[in-house]
């Protein structure tokens, strides 16, 4: 997610400042003249009403995380498990200028960029409740437009599974592409900003995955890199 740009001021994702709005509200406000670029509420509501138009009325909806989901989903959900999406891979491809960087020193945030795949934990939402818990993470995750919602196939031990997810929007202003790791490395070894550092960000997302077993190679490469990226800066 996408949150105000002040490394002093720590600001904490939860369920009450997503519900009322609060929390976005203050990313507006110090976002300033780039404001123009977030989503209005009205835009938000409207993109998870067309995702929900396209799901059978009175099931149960899954929502896919890969990244901050997984250790502080900030949303009640009756229950989660992992799973593996196909054809898209987390990704650090997204610039950080708010949250987790700055203008003058951006970070890099997850998701999910195009081929491959990606292991992540699934949440289940009850239908009569689904469209007022996923309103959550989708102030979260799409107020900044960023990322675009789709619906996705998810493996799990006990079969395929049908899951929204947010994915990168490669026409956005803050899309990277596809960096070398070694210059991802350096920008995480260094960003912070209101939500904390990205260090903390990789470390948590891959305490997640051990926890539950899984593993990305990619992160544990990009873990590696960092902390001898941030040994050489203290040196």
């Amino acid at each position: 997610m996408a949150a105000p740009d002040d490394a002093d001021e720590r600001v904490l994702i939860t369920a009450d400042s997503l519900r009322d709005g609060s929390l976005i509200a203050a990313a507006r406000l110090r976002a300033g003249g780039e404001a123009g670029g977030l989503l209005s509420d009205a835009e938000i509501e409207a993109s998870l009403d067309a995702m929900l138009a396209n799901h059978p009325p009175g099931e149960d909806v899954w929502l896919f995380g890969y990244g901050s989901l997984m250790w502080n989903p900030a949303m009640h959900f009756a229950e989660s498990k992992p799973g593996t999406v196909l054809g898209w891979h987390r990704s650090y491809c997204l610039w950080a200028h708010m949250g987790r960087g700055t203008p003058e020193a951006p970070g890099l945030m997850l998701a999910l960029d195009r081929g491959g795949s990606s292991v992540g934990l699934l949440f289940r939402f009850p239908a009569a409740t689904a469209r007022a818990e996923l309103l959550l993470p989708w102030r979260r995750e799409m107020f900044t437009a960023a990322y675009t919602a789709r619906w996705v196939r998810v493996d799990t031990d006990t079969g395929p599974l049908r899951a929204a997810t947010f994915v990168a929007n490669r026409a956005h202003k803050r899309y990277a592409g596809r960096l070398t790791e070694a210059v991802i490395a350096a920008h995480l070894a260094v960003a912070k900003g209101s939500l904390g550092t990205c260090v903390e960000y990789l470390e948590q997302t891959l305490a997640v995955l051990r926890a539950h077993g899984r593993t990305d190679h990619r992160l544990e490469r990009l873990d590696r890199l960092v902390l001898r990226a941030s040994v050489g800066a203290l040196g």
